[in-house]
């Protein structure tokens, strides 16, 4: 079994790269001063589901196949930019449609849960980035890899939940600021649209 100090080590390291500026915390971010803090979380709960995926992938050897075809990566690249251009003409739409008499309807919870499960699976950069943080901390020698692997695994969805929770309360909570005025609704829905399609455009220019 793994060392509770690598363990510790590895949680910590796992924080701080859910810290650092990348697509899923910036979706997270966009979703919440959008939606509110809880459609963050609950972007977070599926992005925390996609994160099992990988971790799968990884412990079977999956990422490695996908890793060596260049067709199954560019599709999942087209897959997720896809996804995400969808979601910006979505947050124009909302914009668009905002006005002094009704309030715009709420997202359900499960349409936000699988937002964040396509976004997190249809980002191949994710099962290469297990595929070379994971191992690292693994040790033939404490057992079974492929139960290490799932170890690992779950102890970075803990972080990303931590971390992600945290943006998301905090990014809802500006939202919400914003929410009562019309205008201020439209700059944070197009601001998120804008978001999306850099999102999109930087994992459609993202290289193996």
């Amino acid at each position: 079994m793994i060392d509770n100090m690598v363990l510790l080590a590895f949680f910590s390291s796992s924080a701080l790269l859910a810290l650092s500026p990348g697509p899923d915390n910036l979706f997270v971010m966009a979703q919440s001063a959008q939606n509110g803090r809880m459609a963050g979380l609950f972007v977070t709960l599926g992005l925390a589901t996609g994160l099992i995926g990988h971790t799968v992938a990884v412990a079977f050897g999956l990422a490695a196949i996908v890793h060596a075809s260049v067709i199954a990566f560019a599709v999942l690249k087209a897959l997720g930019a896809a996804y995400l251009l969808y979601l910006a003409w979505q947050a124009l739409r909302a914009a668009d449609s905002i006005g002094d008499q009704e309030p715009l309807p709420t997202l359900p919870r499960g349409s936000l849960y699988r937002r964040g499960i396509v976004m997190n699976l249809t980002n191949p950069k994710v099962s290469f980035f297990f595929l070379a943080f994971l191992p690292q901390f693994a040790d033939p020698r404490h057992g079974s890899m492929t139960v290490q692997f799932f170890l690992l695994g779950a102890v970075f969805i803990m972080a990303t939940l931590l971390v992600f929770g945290v943006i998301s309360v905090l990014a809802g909570g500006v939202g919400d600021k914003f929410r009562n005025s019309p205008f201020a609704q439209k700059v944070v829905n197009r601001i998120a649209a804008a978001v999306f399609v850099g999102l999109a455009m930087k994992l459609l220019l993202s290289e193996r």
